[in-house]
């Protein structure tokens, strides 16, 4: 980037909306993925956490350098896992605007388009995209936290024809997420064929793309699933595109109709970069439901239905907002000013009770470092991480997400301690990894019903696993040493297996 682009970059004020962002959509440790992937950093830090059961979130760990960068910046500050990865957030949400504002300053001339669709972004960012199970921005921190802006960032290189430097940024995001690279590595071959076609041939240039390699696992094979892994795929219903209801189509194919428009309509105020972008987007959205539709066709393709072709239109709806935001400041705000405000207002204040309604029992932002919550469950769990050894190993009911009031936080996130696998987190991690399929169903069905165990229930469990801690929702049974009993948890020792009779 030229020096007189980056003088001319609001730093300041993508940091206010910085703020404002997290002030409308809130911050959560350890829900949703996270479970997944604060684990792995916890680990790295402290080699000792986790000592049964890892192989559950180490299989994402892998791949990514999520888990190195977050523990390794944890280390060097002297800060906890916890402080590391909020400031983490922080700067991957600022980079994410950032990298909105570069987007929309390549592709439309105007300031008024360009602000609109800024701030209606801040103002929807965490908005589902269609039925892909993503949204557009996590309220926490994963892999896809990175890949998001580093992905944008790699769509304004291809815009610019700054090949070499798309191509590093989509290395990094391989280096992060692999799977989010694959589909922006998809879309800048889809680019390049529609710039060839347009220019002659002296002049075509290739778009390098050898991180699609990264994206791709190998162990694919023809023939229909087969249980356990059965159930963990089928449980992902999103994966099917014939499980897809009219409105999950109608969220699918209307951007697709939009960017049709936008590439056709010759709009005001728009560059070119806008109108190609948009001509992309739409064969690199029409090939990917054509590949979930061969995927969903057959039980013969069962094992390639984790590719997850649909997820290209995270990418998609989130280009589409975007330009439809842009869109609407250039023709509606160009003698209303206050039009912008009017727009975003009533976005914002929606997506802030959104968010409330969707962790009722937690605070809005959940900030780092603190000793107990208002949220009975977490609170529980930070009493887990500070009384309990760390190479303690916990029997959790493997369906509590679905418990009211845990607002889907992750036990191994916020306690820190291993657990026999979770129907939910790990069937998602399984139906990744096939390999996990027999582990996790034993465990799942060995502690399905936790909750109401008597103490030979624990008992028998102790025989088949190494477990020597339990949490339970509701009160504790009788017979058992539990020295947390609050706000409706027992935690509670497991009394190791009664040895056999000579």
């Amino acid at each position: 980037m030229h020096f007189d682009r980056l003088r001319r970059f609001p730093a300041a004020r993508i940091g206010l909306l910085t703020l404002g962002a997290l002030l409308i959509h809130g911050y959560h440790l350890g829900v949703e993925d996270g479970e997944i992937y604060i684990p792995a950093a916890r680990k790295l830090l402290h080699p000792g956490l986790y000592p049964y059961a890892s192989q559950f979130f180490l299989s994402h760990e892998r791949l990514s350098l999520f888990a190195p960068l977050v523990a390794a910046s944890a280390r060097l500050t002297h800060l906890s896992l916890d402080w590391s990865a909020f400031l983490w957030y922080l700067i991957t949400l600022y980079a994410t605007l950032a990298a909105c504002w570069m987007l929309v300053a390549a592709c439309f001339t105007s300031q008024r388009a360009r602000w609109c669709a800024v701030l209606v972004m801040t103002a929807v960012m965490t908005m589902p995209a269609t039925n892909t199970a993503l949204l557009l921005v996590d309220p926490y921190i994963t892999a896809r936290s990175f890949s998001t802006p580093l992905t944008l960032f790699a769509l304004v290189a291809l815009l610019r024809k700054r090949v070499w430097i798309a191509t590093a940024l989509i290395l990094v995001t391989a280096s992060i997420h692999p799977q989010m690279a694959a589909y922006v590595v998809f879309l800048a071959a889809v680019m390049a064929v529609s710039d060839h076609q347009k220019q002659p041939a002296p002049d075509r240039e290739l778009v390098p793309v050898p991180a699609i390699l990264l994206g791709l696992p190998l162990d694919f094979r023809l023939g229909p699933a087969t249980q356990p892994y059965r159930e963990a795929l089928y449980s992902r219903d999103f994966f099917f595109l014939s499980t897809w209801t009219w409105y999950h189509w109608l969220g699918m194919l209307a951007p697709l109709a939009f960017l049709w428009w936008f590439a056709r309509g010759r709009l005001r105020g728009t560059t070119p970069a806008f109108a190609r972008l948009s001509l992309a987007l739409i064969p690199f959205g029409i090939i990917s439901i054509l590949a979930a539709a061969l995927f969903s066709s057959s039980h013969q393709f069962d094992m390639f239905e984790r590719l997850q072709p649909l997820r290209s239109f995270h990418l998609i709806t989130f280009v589409f907002i975007l330009f439809l935001a842009g869109v609407i400041g250039e023709y509606v705000a160009e003698r209303r000013i206050w039009a912008i405000p009017a727009l975003c207002l009533p976005l914002a204040v929606g997506m802030f009770f959104v968010q409330r309604a969707t962790y009722p029992d937690s605070q809005h932002i959940e900030w780092p470092g603190q000793k107990t919550s208002p949220n009975d469950w977490v609170n529980a769990l930070l009493w887990i991480r500070q009384n309990t050894p760390p190479n303690a190993i916990f029997a959790v009911d493997s369906r509590y997400f679905l418990v009211p009031g845990v607002d889907v936080h992750g036990f191994r996130a916020i306690a820190g301690r291993s657990a026999l696998a979770d129907y939910f987190k790990d069937g998602g991690a399984v139906s990744i990894f096939p390999a996990l399929a027999p582990a996790w169903k034993q465990m799942t069905n060995a502690t399905y019903g936790l909750n109401h165990f008597t103490r030979a229930d624990f008992e028998r469990l102790a025989r088949e696993y190494p477990v020597d801690w339990t949490v339970i929702h509701g009160a504790a049974p009788a017979g058992m040493t539990c020295p947390y009993e609050q706000r409706g948890y027992s935690v509670c020792r497991i009394p190791p297996p009664a040895k056999p009779a000579a």
